[in-house]
């Protein structure tokens, strides 16, 4: 995700309401978010819809390694043979 730049990327949500296209095209150009404020603090993000599924995608990744290594602290593991099994389960159901 390309860093936010404070000096472009905060808009008064009065003026998001009048540039919208501007600044719909502006940010999926950039690919950066756009943070509308209202009363001078940040209200909203507007982000690009494939710029937020990726985001999504690497939060669920890591969240999932984070609890596959909490798993491993406890003692929560299984072989490489049975894994692999119950994997080529899941994938060929």
């Amino acid at each position: 995700m390309p860093k936010v730049s404070l000096s472009e990327d905060l808009m008064p949500i009065s003026d998001f309401r009048t540039r919208t296209a501007e600044v719909v095209a502006k940010m999926k150009k950039t690919r950066r978010p756009v943070i509308l404020t209202q009363r001078g603090r940040s209200t909203a993000v507007l982000e690009d819809v494939r710029e937020y599924e990726q985001r999504t995608e690497r939060v669920e990744l890591l969240e999932s390694i984070l609890a596959g290594i909490r798993a491993a602290e406890k003692g929560h593991v299984v072989s490489h043979a049975k894994a692999m099994a119950e994997l080529d389960r899941a994938l060929n159901a």
